[in-house]
């Protein structure tokens, strides 16, 4: 026994004199995590994806703007001319010309059409500002839950090696007891498939480790660090309630703004679509050249003329129908979108703020788990080392203690996932990380308002939980099922053999030989 609590001390003490190590060298925590969220988004391809789709959707908006403003074409060319007239003396005439023209066209009427998409394309810009915020914050978010992903998985391998270690430890202990003749081979192989059993899991969390390493690389662009300090949970910044966290969501999300420009833009495509269906094209055209038998006609060197061309299309097979029924359907598809994207947050941030809540009642629940199984392994050890429990016993509760840590390491991680996930919800990530976004050159929308096109058909319904037991009711009928329990037995006090005073026991006679 007094080995064994040796190795024990002599094991701790080596682990906390490397932990001491290690944490002197290790990256602070909230540090590692800040550095690897600014590098994912200041270098992930898909917020860089988003940032040009924002430039480009700009360049759009210049284009469509262009369409005001004078066409000015300069045409030049050589050529020959052949014609046949019959009234003609000669009938055949061929002629050579040459010349240069310039013309200008400008718009004067066109129902609005070119308003509508510049109106459309201002939309487009702006949903794109808002989709790159959002994909900004989702790879924030990424990129600290890549982070707490690599912490909790080198607990649990530095948890899985610790429990391969012991059942080794148990595995030889117990060879050594049947090399003596004193254990039974039963017991060998119980431990044996106790320790392959650890040593499978250990290969599973290294695997896993790995997994959780590529994915960092991935959204990051570079590996974690070695070695990070221990994370903390903090609550600032976290909404009091579900509803305020899902109202507050609803009210910052870049994903709902996005959808409401989107529903904004295929309005302005519906406006331009009816306005060109009824009303004609009015074009003022200016047009002056010169050359030799200019535009064929004989000894002609100069000409210009100016007019306005009125263009009415009044039948063209119902194609202007069909595409203003195919905007107004897009304009009620973009509303379902605007809707379901609004449902889906206030869904999604409340139940990141109640995962948080969750969390932090598990965790108190699961340390007094550790902590008391602890107890329970360290005293079944020692009762394992006089021969009081049985080597089941002792790898059960090996098994029990090393299940217990997984879940603390587990829970504490998504404790923390669960907190950054809230504050993304609410657009309060990065700014309570204190990141800076990538410079998007003065393209932000900064006159967006929601207005009348707020969400619809997304309702603030808080859940209530009904028919749950509060937990001091759970309390009181488990005191009701003590109560009516039949009290336990007394154990009988062990009596001595009744004898006479001052004499011995009879001794007791042998069975008859029979023969």
């Amino acid at each position: 026994m007094y080995a064994t609590m040796r190795f024990t001390l002599l094991a701790a003490a080596a682990l906390l004199t490397c932990a001491v190590n290690a944490q002197s060298a290790a990256v602070p925590a909230a540090e590692a995590m800040r550095g690897a969220a600014q590098k994912a988004i200041a270098a992930n391809p898909e917020v860089a994806q988003r940032l040009n789709a924002l430039r480009a959707s700009n360049a759009a908006v210049d284009g469509v703007r262009g369409g005001l403003l004078p066409r000015v074409d300069l045409e030049a060319g050589v050529g020959r001319t052949s014609d046949r007239i019959t009234t003609r003396n000669p009938e055949g005439e061929s002629l050579s010309r040459g010349g240069v023209a310039l013309s200008v066209n400008q718009l004067l009427w066109d129902a609005n059409l070119i308003r509508s998409d510049i109106e459309r394309a201002g939309h487009e810009q702006r949903a794109r500002w808002f989709e790159f915020l959002d994909v900004t914050e989702g790879t924030a978010l990424e990129a600290v839950r890549a982070h707490h992903d690599v912490m909790r998985q080198r607990v649990l391998v530095a948890l899985a090696e610790d429990n391969y270690v012991q059942h080794k430890y148990a595995n030889t202990q117990i060879e050594s007891r049947v090399r003596a003749g004193v254990g039974r081979g039963v017991d060998l192989e119980q431990a044996k498939a106790r320790l392959a059993l650890a040593e499978s899991n250990l290969t599973t969390e290294t695997a896993n480790l790995h997994d959780v390493t590529a994915r960092y690389a991935r959204v990051v662009g570079e590996l974690p660090p070695q070695r990070i300090g221990k994370a903390a949970p903090s609550g600032a910044g976290l909404p009091a309630s579900a509803g305020e966290a899902g109202t507050l969501a609803v009210q910052t999300s870049p994903a709902i703004s996005a959808a409401i420009e989107n529903l904004r833009a295929a309005r302005a495509t519906t406006k331009g679509r009816e306005g060109q269906m009824w009303q004609p094209r009015v074009e003022a055209r200016l047009r002056s050249g010169t050359g030799r038998n200019f535009d064929g006609v004989p000894d002609q060197k100069r000409d210009t003329s100016a007019e306005v061309v009125l263009n009415w299309n009044l039948y063209n097979g119902g194609s202007d129908q069909a595409r203003v029924r195919q905007a107004v359907d897009t304009v009620n598809q973009a509303s379902d979108i605007r809707d379901k994207t609004c449902r889906d947050t206030r869904q999604q941030a409340a139940i990141a703020l109640n995962d948080t809540l969750k969390y932090l009642q598990t965790l108190e629940s699961l340390d007094r788990n550790v902590l008391a199984i602890e107890k329970a392994r360290d005293a079944y050890r020692q009762q394992f080392d006089i021969g009081q429990r049985s080597l089941l016993d002792l790898l059960n509760a090996e098994n029990e203690l090393f299940t217990a840590r997984r879940a603390y390491a587990n829970a504490e991680s998504d404790l923390l996932v669960a907190q950054a996930r809230t504050l993304a919800f609410s657009q309060r990530l990065t700014s309570q990380l204190g990141l800076t976004r990538m410079d998007a050159g003065g393209l932000e929308a900064k006159d967006y308002a929601a207005g009348e096109d707020v969400p619809s058909r997304c309702p603030a319904l808080m859940y209530e939980p009904m028919g749950l037991a509060a937990r001091a009711e759970l309390d009181r009928r488990a005191a009701q099922l003590v109560q009516a329990a039949p009290a336990p037995a007394a154990a009988p006090a062990p009596s001595a053999p009744a004898s006479a005073p001052n004499t011995a026991p009879t001794p007791r006679r042998p069975p008859p030989r029979t023969n």
